[in-house]
């Protein structure tokens, strides 16, 4: 979770300082200086993503920081959302083909969350049912 949360605030960062830089790295052709259309608004909501991931990867930090399992499970659902959702993005054209390492980001941080919850539940419980 820390990782994660690091990560994403240093994407977030990213984002806000050198917004270009993110779109390249999400698969999108940034647009010359100068180039934007009026009404362009594509800056606008990169500004308010990247300042939700810097939020959300701080709130992941002191999630880990505080071992919140609660936190930790919320989380996996709404990650397997979010790879579906931005997955979907790619395979029906609305998103470019190198946003599919987004969602994928996504999924497998998901997966590898609920196994390490499964886990370090069946190892603080040998023999008990095990639900994470």
């Amino acid at each position: 979770m820390a990782v994660f949360g690091v990560l994403a605030a240093a994407l977030g960062v990213v984002g806000l300082v050198a917004p270009d830089a993110l779109l390249s790295v999400m698969g999108f052709e940034p647009v010359p200086e100068g180039g934007r259309a009026d009404g362009d608004h594509t800056l606008v909501f990169l500004t308010s993503s990247s300042m939700a991931a810097l939020n959300m990867g701080v709130y992941y930090v002191l999630a880990a920081l505080a071992d919140w399992k609660a936190f930790f499970r919320w989380t996996v659902p709404f990650r397997l959302l979010t790879f579906t959702v931005f997955t979907l993005a790619v395979v029906t054209g609305r998103a470019p083909a190198g946003f599919l390492g987004v969602g994928l980001w996504e999924g497998f941080g998901a997966v590898v969350t609920g196994v390490a919850l499964r886990y370090e539940k069946r190892a603080a419980n040998p023999g008990a049912e095990v639900r994470a």
